[in-house]
């Protein structure tokens, strides 16, 4: 049943949609894509019809991980969504594994793509490159095709994207109209959806980069289900500067990259502003915001954590939510993948052309 919306008549109808997804290449989120991206995806719930999935097919086209490790940090995804308060009653919560039509339209929208233009795309280039493009995979190659498939699958009003993704997004639209005119209209364009006052969290050690699970050093990376004394340290241990007078404690990502990102934190766990966090500290120290700021990271994470390992131990409930997101999300997909299907010119099961 799809959630719906009361229109100025009265009447109801549905929501729009919205779809993202994030990999299961980590044991947990960290502050960067937390902060910059997933908690703002709580928000969507309002307004709009969400799919959120486990993009578990994406995480094997470099290095595959072991398969033991693969399912664990699927299903520790999931208990974070849950835990940072995705309603599985509200969002559609489900791994891209068991929705088999993603890999089907995949098939079909890479018949429709130059082996040049996939080539071309950024991730790609930069990703073959370490390695040398004969050692990566087709999977890499094909990667951005499945993505335009995920998104398309479910006929998305919006899709909530970073820097970063604005390239697969357009992929997506163009292989949308390639397929609109080839055959005839199937897939509305999705259109991006840009997060408002996304928080750039960086490197706490190397704070002119961004914090990364691939790139920051363990000292430079918040993990939500450390510890929480863990990343304490990590935040009192964080680098600033060597100006510590009147007024250093400002926001000044130029000049004061590592103070700026720690106010940027600040500000984005408690909802206060960073000017205002600036004048809270006006005269005082590094070591004074430092300890201020560990104390409301703990404060944060530790809920968090407790609520993902509550999660985690009920694997039978686990598996039931799973099980009842992608029954809801195999109900769209397929009826897209019939649409495709058909027009295409495939020959439904059990019948016959005349």
């Amino acid at each position: 049943m799809q959630p719906m919306s009361a229109t100025p008549t009265g009447t109801a109808k549905p929501l729009p949609r919205v779809l993202s997804g994030i990999q299961p290449t980590a044991d947990s989120f960290h502050f960067g894509n937390y902060l910059g991206a997933t908690r703002q995806w709580v928000a969507l719930q309002e307004e709009y019809q969400p799919f959120f999935f486990i993009a578990d097919l994406h995480a094997i086209t470099m290095e595959a991980p072991d398969p033991k490790l693969l399912r664990e940090r699927s299903l520790r995804a999931v208990a974070q969504l849950v835990a940072m308060g995705i309603d599985p009653e509200r969002s559609t919560i489900f791994l891209q594994s068991h929705v088999p039509a993603h890999t089907q339209l995949g098939w079909v929208l890479q018949c429709l793509t130059g082996v040049g233009e996939a080539r071309r795309m950024t991730q790609f280039k930069d990703k073959a490159a370490k390695g040398g493009e004969g050692a990566a995979s087709v999977g890499l190659l094909t990667y951005p095709i499945l993505q335009a498939a995920d998104i398309l699958l479910y006929r998305p009003a919006y899709v909530p994207v970073g820097a970063d993704q604005r390239q697969h997004l357009e992929l997506t639209r163009d292989l949308a109209q390639r397929f609109n005119h080839r055959y005839r209209k199937t897939f509305p364009l999705p259109e991006p959806y840009i997060l408002e006052a996304t928080a750039k969290i960086a490197d706490l050690q190397n704070p002119t980069a961004k914090m990364s699970k691939s790139t920051s050093s363990p000292g430079g990376i918040v993990l939500l289900l450390d510890d929480p004394k863990v990343s304490a340290k990590k935040i009192r241990s964080a680098v600033t500067d060597s100006d510590s007078g009147p007024g250093a404690i400002r926001f000044d990502e130029e000049n004061k990259p590592g103070v700026s990102n720690l106010l940027t934190i600040y500000a984005a766990l408690t909802g206060e502003e960073t000017d205002s966090l600036v004048e809270k500290y006006d005269g005082r120290g590094y070591g004074d915001l430092k300890g201020d700021l560990a104390d409301v990271v703990v404060e944060f994470v530790t809920p968090f954590r407790d609520r993902t390992l509550e999660l985690l131990e009920d694997k039978s409930a686990l598996d039931g939510l799973l099980r009842a997101g992608a029954e809801r999300a195999s109900e769209v997909a397929q009826e897209t993948l019939a649409d495709v299907y058909d027009r295409v010119g495939f020959v439904p099961m059990g019948n016959h052309p005349a």
